[in-house]
């Protein structure tokens, strides 16, 4: 699904230029169940941004179910986002004033999804994270928890293959939380690829695969950084 060869990001801000990532090659297959690791400024946002494709290497290729995506159009990664790309944030990034049906809906709107399928989809994805019966309850009549599962079932909206979570338990208590790696290993079982980025490694150690930065570059399991391979290929987990 994914294949990153020699990706490096360089943010350039002023006369100071800043490496965030370097010598990152990497191959995903459909349905893994990922997670990403690292101290605080490693990489691991930058890393998810860039698989997302919310932005774009500053060297290197990227290739998203065997497109070529480090080269398209702004307009074309939005499509690509739409469709092939669930997010799920720390911070649910919710509408506050809307409801959990209407939060659910608001990618299906720009999708163009026709109403009648819309309705009956927004309905079936809070089912499916257990709040059918808050379909009308706005985020601020919510748990932190039940707003993280909105948040999923927004992401989960046109079907993508591939499901990202940066930090996605990080404001929860440790049974929210644990709710939430439950939905997230469910829609591993039904044939997702999911990619959590965390800094609680009991929920890395849950994962089939763990890729582990530092300082903007994939570290092996004896901390030496892996170059030139993938890492599949570098025995990460």
């Amino acid at each position: 699904m994914i294949s990153m060869k020699n990706i490096r990001k360089v943010y350039n801000t002023g006369k100071v230029s800043f490496e965030a990532l370097r010598d990152i090659n990497l191959e995903v297959e459909d349905n893994e169940y990922i997670a990403i690791v690292g101290p605080s400024g490693s990489g691991k946002s930058t890393l998810m941004n860039l698989i997302g494709c919310l932005d774009t290497p500053s060297d290197g290729e990227y290739y998203l179910s065997g497109r070529k995506v480090d080269s398209l159009t702004a307009n074309e990664l939005a499509g690509v986002r739409n469709r092939e790309v669930g997010f799920v944030f720390q911070a649910f990034n919710l509408l506050p004033y809307a409801s959990a049906y209407e939060n659910v809906e608001l990618p299906l709107l720009f999708s163009g999804m026709r109403s009648k399928k819309r309705k009956k989809r927004v309905v079936d994805l809070l089912n499916r994270v257990g709040l059918g019966e808050k379909l009308q309850n706005k985020p601020t009549e919510m748990s932190g928890g039940e707003m993280q599962r909105v948040a999923i079932a927004r992401a989960l909206g046109n079907d993508p293959k591939l499901i990202l979570a940066d930090e996605p338990t990080g404001n929860l208590d440790t049974k929210s939380g644990a709710e939430i790696i439950k939905i997230f290993d469910e829609l591993w079982e039904t044939g997702h690829t999911v990619i959590v980025i965390t800094h609680d490694m009991n929920i890395a150690n849950h994962c089939q695969r763990t890729i582990k930065l530092k300082d903007g570059m994939i570290y092996n399991g004896n901390g030496f950084p892996v170059k030139k391979q993938t890492a599949s290929a570098a025995g990460l987990n």
